[in-house]
């Protein structure tokens, strides 16, 4: 019961950002395994990953992850860290990009955290999620 409660917060990010790719008109699907894509399976090897969403744009899929955080803690750390490794996956492809979704006010806690995944992570928020939007009409028209 605890976990239920304690992802109520992921659940509500997911159908907020579901919401809004649906109303920008996105082609996107939920909860997609990285087995769905041989290349990117082929070099994440026995990590059996979920995308949270995965947008289809002209020559391009963007694989998507998305959280909120209420409080700090040694979670966030732990997820910024695992998302550069992750983000460096990606490198090696032009036609994949990895892309961080992430709000709430336990980044207040974990600023410096937040700021060393800027600098290889393509992050996005709420406030600014509509860049991210745009980015990707942009690339479809």
């Amino acid at each position: 019961m605890i976990n239920a409660r304690k992802n109520r917060s992921g659940d509500a990010m997911e159908a907020i950002i579901s919401n809004i790719f649906t109303k920008a008109g996105l082609d996107f699907k939920e909860q997609v395994y990285i087995g769905e894509f041989p290349k990117l399976y082929k070099t994440f090897g026995d990590d059996v990953k979920k995308f949270d969403f995965v947008i289809f744009a002209l020559n391009k899929i963007y694989c998507v992850e998305c959280n909120f955080y209420t409080s700090g803690g040694s979670k966030l750390n732990e997820t910024a860290r695992a998302y550069q490794d992750l983000a460096l996956k990606f490198e090696g492809f032009d036609e994949y990009e990895f892309i961080w979704i992430t709000d709430g006010k336990g980044w207040l806690e974990a600023k410096s955290k937040l700021a060393e995944a800027y600098k290889k992570v393509e992050i996005y928020n709420l406030s600014n999620i509509n860049d991210f939007v745009l980015k990707v009409k942009n690339r479809n028209a």
